[in-house]
């Protein structure tokens, strides 16, 4: 039996223009106060940057219920919430989401010390001092091989609880977003739904959050990190027709962020050595070409426009 996915016979453009515009203008509209005050160091900074989260999902839920995209009946279907059918290849891919982010973190870090982009040191004392530096004063120290072990083993946990405010974001990106723009081709959709993705930071990245970096470049980093990473997420959402993989393998990237600070021996420019700077672009360029040669871009659900009317995938 085939599945089917259910999307658009063309591109909605003027829903894709409106949910652009609903999801950027409420993350600026959240990341205000930290604009108005002292930027990231604001105190309310942790609270509003998940909250920034929920944005793409309120822009879903604008398109869907007020411009009606996609129509009453197949809404489930095309945000990819339910059926979760194959079952058995859609708990396979949430698998993976869950376990394969943290890997390639790793080895974007192994490949960012082989370019020269940071230095590492496996005695963790740059770790240490960050450790004794957030201590308060006169708390003993702890052992920083606990520490690290502790920092690495909560991973898998902290990629399940990163999943509940991603799925704000995945909603929308991979939900909503890369099934209305899927028409394109494959290609197309993956490529400009990331880019969307990544520009959708602007807020909080031009404060100097994940690399440091106060001006356009900063943007164009995480354009391209979103880009590379949304491959990945969007073939996981295009391969089980199911939100639930990317959802959860956006948690788990979340959570597997910050490990390039555990080995680094200085702090490193996150744009080259970070995960979403250029040695995780050239990890996850191999990975996409071998998912390419392997035909996993093209084995994908049919489209349907309408209950029992097949679509053919777009090529890509």
């Amino acid at each position: 039996m085939t599945d089917t996915h259910h999307s658009p016979r063309h591109v909605p453009w003027s829903a894709v223009v409106v949910f652009t515009v609903a999801a950027c203008g409420l993350a600026w509209l959240v990341a205000l106060p930290l604009w108005l005050g002292d930027g990231l160091a604001e105190p309310i900074a942790g609270l509003l940057l998940p909250v920034m989260m929920l944005a793409p999902a309120a822009a879903t839920l604008l398109v869907v219920f007020v411009l009606r995209v996609p129509a009453r009946g197949e809404r489930a279907r095309f945000l990819g919430l339910w059926p979760l059918r194959p079952a058995k290849r859609v708990v396979w891919l949430m698998v993976a989401a869950w376990l394969a982010p943290p890997l390639l973190v790793v080895l974007s870090i192994v490949v960012a010390a082989g370019l020269g982009f940071v230095r590492l040191d496996l005695t963790f004392a740059a770790f240490a001092a960050q450790i004794e530096a957030a201590l308060p004063a006169g708390a003993p120290m702890p052992p920083v091989g606990v520490v690290v072990f502790a920092q690495l083993a909560l991973i898998p946990a902290a990629a399940l609880i990163n999943a509940l405010p991603a799925f704000g974001e995945e909603l929308g990106w991979r939900g909503w977003l890369l099934p209305a723009l899927r028409p394109l081709g494959t290609w197309p959709a993956l490529i400009l739904s990331g880019a969307i993705w990544g520009f959708w930071h602007s807020p909080v990245i031009l404060l100097g959050y994940n690399f440091g970096r106060t001006d356009i470049t900063g943007v164009l980093f995480m354009i391209g990190g979103c880009v590379v990473w949304g491959i990945l997420l969007g073939w996981l959402r295009l391969r089980s027709a199911s939100v639930w993989p990317a959802v959860i393998a956006h948690g788990s990237l979340n959570a597997a962020a910050g490990m390039i600070l555990i080995f680094a021996a200085t702090q490193p420019d996150l744009a080259l050595a970070g995960p979403l700077g250029v040695s995780a672009w050239i990890v996850i360029a191999v990975v996409v070409v071998v998912l390419t040669l392997t035909g996993q871009f093209r084995q994908q659900p049919e489209l349907a426009d309408a209950p029992g009317r097949l679509l053919s995938a777009p090529r890509s």
